[in-house]
């Protein structure tokens, strides 16, 4: 039995996809424009986001290559036999199946669906993701093209959100409004950082079925921090039980078909002395400037500086320890990453028109020093043509988030 080192396999029906057919052909027509302005014959996508905001197929790597190869007139997801006909009910396009009864199957997919067409001049490839073996070995079978890094322009075409993108953001914030109200509920001392966690992810995970029933479901996660764990943002939660005055960092992330939103809020359990009470308040005026300060027009690096001018007058600009705010869309705390729209000092994107940015001043005293703990507020901010929109309605501050269950 001779078995192939590529097929194709329409298993089933295609899947409703998160956006509209529309949606996806907009998306690829400017990506053909963007190849046309760079004389590219062909494009290698090899990233999870790209791939995903291209096609709407989310893959699930486990070490083996996968890709969308796009050209004049062709585009198709590239797959690991291992997934069935899944990528294909799940790509807006055609979908090639390589095995792994060869080595790099995966390549001699590729060059299958250029088939008898002239062989591509100019590559263009993501080399902010592909790896260096994986460059050498699509050098290897493309030996008289040239590559070009589009990265950026990818990024810069994903930064500015479509109105169905809008949509899937505006409701993941009100899911993730719902993952920290049912979080609220579950703080109390003895509980731990873990079983809260979990009632706030099961709450947001019902609640995307509820929303949007013919979707896949992943990746949606809590981090709830407690006491010296709210150091760090990004720190995993623990099984560390709560005591009467810790400091909490309540952090929600509802995924819906690879688009992120999030909430993340300082609170307290019981009560919050008076130097855990100066930090925060003193985060929470940069905050509510910060949220001020976020309008169509304005470039990001300006916002920082003046933030930077508040947090020095209220004393504690030393105890800052990340930008300001970043990009939502197609993009997660493993992939998709939109590095030119970030509320950092140097960062001079010039806010517009349908980007979504957050604020998200953040502190961090260490242990030993009053106050102690990491302090955070997060909304969410839709770009108008005049005007913007908080989509992010649970209330922050002193006021509301001293918990007593």
């Amino acid at each position: 039995m001779e078995r192939p080192d590529f097929f194709t396999l329409k298993n089933g029906e295609k899947a409703k996809l998160p956006f509209s057919n529309n949606e996806y052909n907009k998306r690829v027509t400017k990506l053909r424009s963007l190849m046309d302005k760079n004389n590219l014959d062909m494009i290698i996508l090899t990233s999870m986001h790209n791939i995903a905001y291209y096609t709407g197929f989310i893959y699930c790597s486990f070490g083996r290559p996968y890709g969308c190869v796009i050209t004049e007139n062709k585009i198709s997801t590239i797959s690991a036999n291992i997934d069935a006909s899944q990528p294909w009910r799940r790509s807006h396009c055609d979908n090639v199946i390589y095995t792994d009864w060869k080595r790099d199957n995966f390549l001699r997919a590729i060059v299958s669906i250029i088939g008898r067409d002239e062989p591509p001049k100019r590559i263009g490839i993501e080399n902010d993701h592909v790896t260096l073996e994986m460059r050498e070995k699509i050098g290897s079978i493309f030996t008289f093209s040239v590559f070009s890094d589009i990265s950026k322009d990818l990024m810069k075409l994903r930064m500015i959100k479509s109105k169905e993108e809008i949509e899937i953001i505006k409701n993941g914030a009100r899911i993730a409004d719902m993952g920290g109200e049912e979080i609220v509920k579950n703080i109390r001392e003895g509980n731990t950082e873990l079983e809260i966690a979990i009632a706030g992810r099961d709450k947001m995970e019902r609640e995307i079925a509820k929303t949007y029933p013919d979707a896949e479901y992943m990746d949606t996660w809590v981090w709830f921090q407690s006491g010296i764990n709210t150091d760090g943002a990004h720190n995993p939660k623990t099984n560390r039980k709560l005591l009467k005055g810790d400091i909490l960092s309540l952090n929600t992330f509802p995924m819906i078909s690879g688009y992120y939103t999030a909430l993340e809020r300082t609170l307290f359990v019981d009560h919050a002395d008076d130097a855990s009470l100066k930090a925060w308040e003193a985060n929470v005026k940069v905050h509510k400037r910060g949220l001020e300060l976020i309008k169509p027009g304005v470039k990001c690096s300006d916002i920082c500086y003046e933030l930077n001018e508040l947090f020095a007058e209220l004393g504690f600009l030393q105890f800052r320890t990340f930008g300001y705010g970043h990009s939502f869309g197609m993009l997660s705390h493993f992939y998709g990453r939109e590095a030119g729209l970030e509320l950092r000092e140097d960062i001079d994107t010039v806010l517009e028109e349908n980007m979504v940015v957050s604020m998200e001043p953040m502190i961090m005293i260490p242990e030993g020093n009053l106050g102690a703990g990491g302090y955070r507020e997060h909304d969410i901010l839709v770009i108008g043509k005049d005007t913007v929109e908080n989509i992010t309605k649970f209330p922050f501050g002193p006021e509301y988030n001293i918990i007593r269950n």
